[in-house]
């Protein structure tokens, strides 16, 4: 039995995307000596930070968890007799938290303003991504598998044979990321403006770059003379 003729084309997307959402990714941090009190800590200090973003229109839900974790913290230290050991610290919180809203650098300007003033003192870093990176992902999947079928064409065309049934679509599962770091580090340095009166707001002038994405979809056609 004569094989059947196949091609096989992988076919690239490449998505430009303008981002309209800005998030401020915010970790919060303690060490103490009993593995309750630093649970203790952990929840205040969050809660803390609700009712600072409450003020500024929040609602609780607006702040999500990306991770917590309470480990043991040892440091080395070094003997009388210059030998190194370890030695137990305490129980160390880190909770990673992230708010997102449509973006507004005078808002941010106001949250900036609060959470470098707030009394949790939290560690924060700045990013930008879209509000429905889902849609974004099928549209990079549909310009990728245009892409194949376009080169499968040509290819096809030049060689004198034309594409038939498809047997197989292979494509990643994984979201490309959408996020945009516009700074590095976590601690982030605004200009401080007062405009006649006490400040509560840094100025913010932050236009982010577009985000580029690109995925692959590798398609196997059936072949006809």
């Amino acid at each position: 039995m004569e094989r059947e003729s196949t091609i096989r084309v992988t076919g690239r997307g490449m998505l430009r995307l303008h981002p309209d959402v800005t998030r401020i990714t915010i970790t919060l941090t303690g060490c103490y000596k009993e593995y309750a009190e630093s649970l203790k800590h952990s929840s205040e200090d969050t809660e803390s930070l609700a009712a600072l973003l409450k003020e500024l229109g929040f609602a609780r839900k607006d702040l999500k968890t990306l991770s917590f974790s309470v480990q043991e913290k040892t440091e080395s230290y070094q003997t009388k007799d210059l030998e190194w050991r370890e030695r137990f610290v305490g129980f160390e919180f880190r909770h990673i938290l992230k708010l997102d809203f449509d973006s507004d650098n005078d808002r941010l300007g106001r949250i900036l303003y609060a959470l470098a003033n707030a009394a949790v003192q939290p560690e924060f870093r700045l990013s930008y991504t879209v509000k429905d990176p889902e849609a974004s992902k099928n549209a990079l999947l549909s310009a990728a598998v245009a892409d194949a079928t376009a080169k499968a064409t040509v290819l096809a065309e030049a060689s004198g044979v034309k594409l038939q049934s498809i047997l197989r679509i292979d494509y990643s599962m994984s979201m490309p990321d959408f996020e945009m770091r516009p700074m590095m580090g976590d601690m982030m340095m605004a200009k401080f403006t007062t405009n006649g009166s006490v400040a509560r707001s840094y100025s913010m002038d932050i236009e982010p770059d577009d985000i580029e994405v690109t995925d692959v979809v590798t398609i196997v056609w059936t072949l006809a003379k």
